[in-house]
């Protein structure tokens, strides 16, 4: 009885020297195809009507368990580490509902740019939400996660599953839709940020001369047509960014220029421009030509449901706590 002791506080210590179970998952950005703004809604709010679609540029997200509380760390200094990240708020909002989850630490690597209208701390948060339930097995279904997400941001339910949708309300109540033909994309975000808030409200005080074509980009989207879709697209809150910010309409036409096929499309509340291809070789041609000191410009596509199926590229756990 005694050796059959030592061998089970052996095991134990083992165990508790053991690599802590972590998991790893990319959180993929997203862009708006069209956006229009309907009108506003209680508690400060504006009604929209929105087509998201999922890009192939994502942070990294990796979560592994701890003894007791939330420690988040990024390589990105200008992001704030505590309560006011929304990664750190998904996790609080589970841990408290689930007892189980006693601490985590959560790492990011940011590959999304910062205050860029590409949805990078939306995604971020979806990405906790999605791989505390996987380290913790809490089987909590789409329609659960869904309803966690929605209260952190009106972006982080579509960034769970961020393939084609239509957003309407806040951007939160989703239809899933047709992804369409492949394109590629080449974002470029200037060095500065734009106030979401305030281009909202400076909304009102601007002319909108073009609304999106919604109708005409959901027959695209259904046809695979890249052309019909090109002539659909459209973002409403241009025209109050661009009357803040003048810059950015010239810039738009300058990367609407060189070898565009496609339209230069703001990114949700900016301020970053997307330019759209048919082509790899032809979106390469336009970033290598658009040299800005201390812009980001990225390179991408439109996200596959191949590539979001194999959204988590680490998991650990030990023995005993396999769940799935």
């Amino acid at each position: 009885e005694y050796a059959a002791l030592l061998r089970r506080r052996k095991a134990i210590t083992e165990r508790k020297e053991a690599p802590m179970p972590k998991v790893t998952l990319k959180a993929f950005a997203k862009i708006n195809l069209t956006l229009d703004v309907l009108g506003e809604m209680a508690g400060g709010y504006h009604s929209l009507e929105t087509i998201f679609r999922g890009i192939h540029l994502y942070d990294l997200v990796t979560m592994e368990k701890k003894d007791r509380g939330i420690h988040l760390e990024c390589d990105k200094e200008e992001l704030p580490l505590g309560p006011e990240n929304l990664a750190w708020q998904a996790a609080e909002l589970l841990q408290k509902d689930f007892p189980v989850i006693g601490g985590i630490n959560i790492k990011i690597v940011k590959r999304i740019p910062v205050a860029a209208g590409l949805a990078g701390g939306s995604t971020d948060a979806a990405a906790v939400l999605l791989g505390l339930d996987r380290l913790f097995h809490l089987q909590l279904g789409r329609q659960k996660l869904s309803e966690y997400a929605e209260r952190l941001g009106s972006d982080v339910p579509f960034c769970l599953y961020p393939l084609a949708a239509l957003g309407r309300s806040r951007g939160e109540l989703l239809e899933e839709l047709p992804e369409g033909s492949e394109m590629w994309l080449v974002l470029v975000k200037p060095p500065f940020g734009l106030s979401t808030g305030e281009i909202f409200d400076h909304l009102s005080q601007v002319e909108i001369s073009r609304r999106p074509d919604l109708s005409g980009a959901l027959k695209a989207l259904e046809e695979g047509s890249f052309g019909e879709l090109c002539a659909a697209m459209g973002n409403v809150l241009e025209a109050s960014a661009f009357d803040l910010q003048p810059k950015l309409a010239e810039w738009k036409r300058d990367l609407a220029g060189p070898v565009g096929t496609g339209p230069v499309v703001m990114a949700g509340s900016g301020p970053t421009l997307v330019a759209f291809f048919d082509s790899e070789e032809k979106a390469r041609q336009l970033a290598a030509q658009w040299g800005q000191p201390r812009w980001d410009v990225l390179l991408s596509k439109t996200l596959t449901r191949q590539e979001l199926e194999k959204r988590f590229i680490l998991t650990e756990e030990t023995e005993g706590e396999r769940g799935e």
